[in-house]
């Protein structure tokens, strides 16, 4: 074991994934979530039951990875958790926009706690393997603390800068990528089967040639095959992060225009009912559109 007990925050498909690796890491690991069931889950690994948050932050570092600003905001940025905390470091894994970003750095400073964003790139599984990547920005002296964390969590960390906001910045522009990319197939797949090719032939060639990697042919497969569930990335999650793109876009005046077509198709995809699917499901939109079944 490590001579300090890592605090961690949120047991979602990514969090178990990513404490578990800690823990395989060799770190005393205190886990708190909102319901009880993951906890006793990670307790079972070996992870040290916490009853409150104050528990977690009593650990000289935290590491959170939560679903969205919300979460964080509500049960991490509470004036009086910091102003007890003994932590020295917070490391945060989440999603989140940059003005949170930005305000979640200055109340940490406020209480002269250390703070790091550190949003990562994967699904369940390779989080629950170590093989994430992991997007860092922080002060140089935190990313040194962090950076055995990073390496049980992960299989490379990607640095951006010294202000958290960055990092995020980079995970943001990454997901509005990867929802383009996912879109642009279902639009190609649909123009396929409507004049007579199937879509999985296409996807074939497609990732054998122009397009070789894991998005194309991981989720090309399944826009080709219609297949959405088990949901790794829910589209809810999607649609969350399309806005934040699209938030940080107009902050700084930079137009996203395939943007808003991906938000509307986003919440047409919830409109009849795929909050439960996987992102991939907004495929089920570009179908509709083009009077093929379902």
């Amino acid at each position: 074991m490590t001579g300090t007990t890592v605090g961690f925050v949120g047991l979602g498909a990514m969090g178990r994934g990513m404490a578990g690796s800690l823990l395989r890491a060799g770190h005393a690991v205190r886990v708190w979530n909102r319901s009880s069931g993951p906890v006793a889950a990670m307790a079972d690994e070996g992870a040290e039951a916490a009853d409150s948050l104050a528990e977690v932050f009593a650990a000289d570092t935290v590491v959170s990875m939560l679903a969205n600003d919300e979460a964080v905001e509500r049960l991490l940025l509470d004036p009086a958790l910091l102003a007890g905390a003994k932590a020295t470091l917070h490391v945060n894994m989440a999603t989140v926009s940059l003005g949170l970003a930005e305000r979640a750095e200055a109340l940490h400073a406020e209480y002269g706690i250390g703070y790091v964003a550190a949003p990562v790139l994967g699904r369940p599984p390779v989080a629950a393997e170590g093989r994430l990547n992991i997007l860092a920005a922080g002060p140089a002296d935190l990313l040194v603390r962090a950076e055995p964390l990073f390496t049980a969590m992960g299989e490379r960390t990607w640095h951006f800068g010294e202000s958290p906001r960055q990092a995020n910045t980079a995970k943001i522009s990454a997901n509005f990528l990867l929802a383009c990319a996912i879109e642009s197939m279902a639009e190609a797949c649909s123009l396929a089967d409507a004049n007579g090719v199937r879509p999985s032939d296409l996807i074939e060639m497609l990732t054998g040639t122009l397009f070789p990697g894991p998005v194309y042919s991981g989720y090309g497969a399944m826009v080709a095959e219609r297949r959405y569930e088990p949901a790794g990335f829910r589209l809810p999650l999607g649609l969350k992060d399309v806005g934040l793109a699209l938030e940080a876009g107009a902050a700084r005046h930079v137009p996203l225009p395939f943007g808003s077509v991906l938000r509307d198709a986003f919440l047409d995809a919830l409109a009849h009912g795929d909050e439960d699917k996987d992102w991939a499901a907004v495929a089920a939109v570009a179908r509709r559109r083009a009077g093929l079944p379902e």
